[in-house]
């Protein structure tokens, strides 16, 4: 029997380096993956090495030919999905002069206020310059300094001779692109936080020269845009050899994550939202048009469909504290694990923490957690929030601290679709939930029950970046239409709000006034973020 033809789809997370075997029907064959560690810098830094994702693409591109070779065999396309917002300075040769600043790192939050500040001032941003920014691309820089206008900002004023040698400033999408095809371009959406687009018209996103001239960074430092469909060319002569691939295969050029999310997740209707569980968060879903909510920094942005934008909220930690959980609380050979009866042969975190939470009542017996290890981005922009865990006690265990950091992503994640709801106009009763923290059936009812909707499980939540880079890739190389792919989606669970959703209306109204009694303290706490 023939095998269909295939498109590679990388996935570049903030955790590693993924890659599968997709056919244009949607059906993922093969994963591979690799971790990529993501280095922390005191003072707010956070980088990741470009070098090592390259390298640990050769590698998971070997195991999927070790597993898969007749697949592999068919790939005729190869298209990206990666973490956005990161910043990486290249120069002539297209060789990395600094690792990636992260979408994590708030280190450049001074320097866009010295670069952007003015009278009046919003958060330490010129009202004036924030005006032209919403009505050109539809949003601003956040003033965290966690995207690339603030990251340009500063590798420009701490790093000069960095600057001065860099040919160009690259999302990490556009250094995919050109590892792989030797072509300098940035996407309709890896460009958007540079903040230098004109994204007024969805078909034709280009840079606004008032945009450019502000920024601070020299216009030729910007590469061209592109559509996410876009075929870039064909893979290099170096990059095939690396990764021992034909030079024949043609490079769509992709998309970041929350895009690439929304194709995968099949939500291509207006107004059909996805909510996406990784190392963040989001909440999203195409819109006809473009709009911002200043606020919440709620706002529709350009994205893969060429007519349509992406509304996206943002949460910026949400399996990360599950991360954090395991990690440094939690490990497999541990009695609140083995209890459960899950080893690491046997099943995932997942399966474990799924045995155990059941055995805890809703609202964690009285204690609440807060998930904001890294600050928020929606609905408050806020680089000084922290995790907490409160109102524990002497009867308080593990178990307990277990479903507070589940209940206490969920609460956010409300607070996050009341302002969705506001956005798209009316509130959303059924969503798709998707990413690699949607295989947990503990969280997906209790989100179910905190948001008080419907909860439509992907059926395979952990490939869903790479089955929408696919997907781009198929829809640019012409094998289907993105109309077609809603057709093509396949959920495996419908989760529906039982009776604990009571009880966690009241939670969350405590929820909300922790985080107003809070944010001053943690202000004064944090205030060199």
């Amino acid at each position: 029997m023939a095998i269909a033809p295939q498109v590679l789809a990388i996935d570049l997370g903030t955790s590693g380096m993924k890659a599968a075997l997709v056919a244009a029907d949607g059906t993922v064959t093969g994963w591979a993956e690799r971790p990529v560690p993501l280095i922390v810098i005191p003072g707010g830094g956070a980088e990741q090495d470009p070098v090592a994702w390259w390298d640990a693409l050769a590698e998971v591109v070997a195991d999927l030919g070790r597993a898969f070779p007749d697949h592999l065999r068919a790939v005729t396309t190869i298209c990206s999905s990666t973490q956005g917002e990161g910043t990486i300075a290249v120069d002539a040769a297209g060789e990395p002069l600094t690792r990636c600043i992260s979408w994590l790192d708030m280190r450049g939050a001074g320097h866009l206020r010295r670069q952007f500040g003015g009278f009046p001032a919003y958060n330490g941003l010129s009202v004036v310059k924030i005006a032209n920014w919403l009505r050109l691309t539809g949003g601003m820089p956040s003033v965290t300094g966690k995207d690339p206008a603030a990251h340009m900002l500063f590798v420009r004023d701490e790093m000069p001779d960095v600057y001065e040698k860099t040919k160009t400033f690259l999302n990490v999408l556009d250094w995919i692109n050109l590892k792989l095809t030797g072509r300098t371009v940035a996407t309709v959406d890896s460009i958007l936080t540079s903040w230098v687009t004109d994204n007024r018209k969805a078909p034709s996103i280009r840079y606004s020269p008032a945009l450019v001239s502000a920024s601070g960074i020299d216009a030729d430092k910007f590469p061209p845009i592109v559509a996410c469909t876009e075929v870039i060319g064909a893979l290099a002569p170096h990059a095939a050899d690396h990764l021992g691939l034909p030079r024949d295969i043609q490079v769509a050029a992709g998309a970041i994550d929350n895009t690439a999310a929304a194709i995968g997740a099949g939500t291509i209707k207006d107004n059909e939202t996805h909510l996406y569980l990784g190392t963040s968060s989001w909440i999203a879903a195409h819109v006809p048009r473009k709009k911002t909510d200043v606020v919440t920094g709620i706002a529709s942005i350009p994205c893969a469909i060429p007519d349509r934008y992406l509304m996206t909220a943002l949460q910026a930690t949400a399996g990360a504290n599950l991360t954090w959980l395991r990690d440094k609380i939690v490990e497999f050979d541990d009695p609140i694990v083995s209890a459960g009866h899950v080893t690491r042969d046997e099943g995932t975190i997942f399966d474990a923490f799924d045995k155990i939470i059941p055995t805890v009542p809703a609202g964690a017996n009285g204690v609440i957690y807060t998930p904001w290890l890294y600050g928020e981005r929606a609905p408050v922009d806020d680089p000084h929030l922290r995790a907490a865990f409160l109102n524990i006690s002497l009867d308080t265990n593990r178990s307990d601290l277990l479903r507070a950091v589940f209940e206490g992503v969920a609460l956010n994640t409300r607070w996050l679709a009341k302002a969705v709801d506001k956005f798209l106009g009316s509130p959303v009763s059924s969503m798709v939930i998707t990413g690699g923290a949607a295989r947990s059936d503990s969280w997906c009812q209790i989100f179910a029950d905190v948001l008080g909707v419907e909860i439509r499980r992907d059926a395979a939540p952990v490939t869903v970046n790479a089955r929408g880079a696919g997907w781009i890739g198929a829809v640019g190389a012409g094998m289907i239409a993105f109309a077609d792919i809603p057709a093509l989606t396949r959920n495996d669970h419908v989760f529906t709000p039982g009776p604990d959703q009571d009880r966690y209306l009241e939670i969350y109204d405590i929820y909300q006034d922790l985080h107003q009694r809070l944010a001053p303290v943690y202000r004064r706490l944090n205030r060199q973020t």
